[in-house]
């Protein structure tokens, strides 16, 4: 008598199942809808961006100023997670680059007061968040300081403190406008938020 003996076999058991790694999964995964937003985001952050730029808003001699655009990066990270708040975080920093709105002066510079400094507003969503206090919005600025702070001292040579002190100058009056403007605005969406999500 014939018995059966077949086995499964172990190198194809996931046959069906997605092999890809989990960066083309997740990227494979956004819809057109998610697109859409982290678009409007993005765009809203470089208007915000080019507004302040126009009114020169606070703005220090060698670079930076009191920004409202930190509020766009912000809302996208509490509205649509921080995987997809750091991709508008970069693209908002290419558009910055096509349009001329970045004053760097080095690698290091470029590195630390843009790179590091504004991705750091696309993770503020890990940080939790207590009624209207955002400690994302307090870490996320905080990195961007400590961030801005180093490059002043790689690249001026600055003493420390002065460095500290000049960044903090707009970096600290940026959080707080963003610890009002966020938890307003991310209160008035988060209803319609849900409603989308439930259907």
């Amino acid at each position: 008598m014939l018995r059966n003996t077949l086995r499964p076999d172990p190198v194809n058991t996931g046959v069906g199942r997605s092999k890809l790694p989990p960066e083309r999964d997740f990227f494979m995964k956004l819809t057109v809808r998610d697109l859409v937003y982290m678009a409007l985001y993005a765009a809203l952050f470089v208007v915000l961006d080019y507004l302040t730029n126009m009114f020169n808003l606070f703005r220090m001699p060698q670079g930076g100023s009191l920004s409202f655009a930190t509020v766009a990066l912000l809302v996208a990270s509490y509205h649509l997670g921080w995987k997809k708040g750091l991709m508008v975080c970069v693209i908002s920093i290419i558009l910055m680059w096509a349009i001329g709105s970045i004053t760097f002066y080095g690698i290091v510079s470029l590195l630390f007061d843009y790179v590091i400094g504004y991705l750091a507003y696309g993770l503020a969503s890990l940080i939790p968040s207590y009624k209207f206090i955002y400690f994302g919005v307090i870490v996320s600025n905080l990195i961007r300081l400590a961030a801005s702070t180093y490059a002043g001292c790689a690249v001026w040579e600055s003493e420390f403190m002065a460095s500290l002190s000049y960044n903090a100058s707009y970096i600290l009056p940026t959080m707080a406008v963003d610890l009002v403007l966020v938890p307003l605005i991310y209160k008035a969406i988060e209803p319609a938020i849900k409603q989308r999500q439930a259907h």
